[in-house]
């Protein structure tokens, strides 16, 4: 009788196998989130999400000439402004002339295409001298504060903190910076105190 028993299991076997699997599969398939159904995001916060150390990045125009270049000691980007803080700040930039400006600071935030630079401590921004369009021969520039808020490619720098300002031999000082070098337009409120030198144009 057992041996009945057991042949009857063993014929059966593949078919409760079979069921199970089954089983499993309309399981698996009910409990998985339909295909293409929007996925829950997640609220960005402001902590990192990477770091680097002793890094060097540039960006390129379409000529593929480098129009920034981006050192610091570290790095640490965060997602939900998609800027990086930066230790050691070291930054070159060229404009469509091929003119240089650097800036250099304690740290600095800098945003994806380093168009836009916040500078804090030792901040120093220097564009050097060139030439307009017309041949006019343009001084170098430089600027010096605890903060600076450089844009890069509209060539404009922003202070409302204490600022020294260079140009060619000439130097500016005052409580607050607005300087637009397009338009060749320099607001300074505060202190304002001014050195110039004859000989600079």
């Amino acid at each position: 009788m057992f041996k009945d028993t057991w042949d009857r299991f063993v014929l059966y076997l593949p078919l409760l196998m079979m069921a199970g699997l089954a089983l499993a599969t309309y399981w698996l398939v009910h409990s998985a989130p339909p295909v293409g159904a929007p996925t829950t995001q997640q609220p960005l916060t402001h902590d990192p999400d990477y770091f680097m150390n002793g890094f060097s990045v540039r960006t390129f125009d379409a000529d593929g000439r480098v129009r920034s270049e981006v050192l610091g000691d570290k790095a640490r980007h965060y997602p939900d402004t998609q800027w990086l803080e930066i230790d050691g700040i070291r930054i070159k930039s060229y404009d469509d002339k091929g003119r240089l400006t650097t800036a250099t600071a304690t740290r600095g935030l800098t945003n994806e295409d380093t168009s836009e630079v916040q500078l804090l401590g030792n901040a120093v921004v220097v564009r050097e001298a060139s030439a307009s369009e017309g041949g006019t021969a343009l001084p170098r520039m430089e600027y010096q504060g605890e903060f600076l808020h450089a844009f890069m490619t509209t060539e404009r720098v922003i202070s409302h903190k204490p600022v020294v300002l260079l140009r060619g031999k000439d130097r500016f000082s005052a409580d607050t910076l607005d300087y637009d070098n397009v338009e060749q337009v320099i607001q300074m409120r505060g202190h304002v105190r001014s050195k110039l030198d004859p000989s600079t144009p």
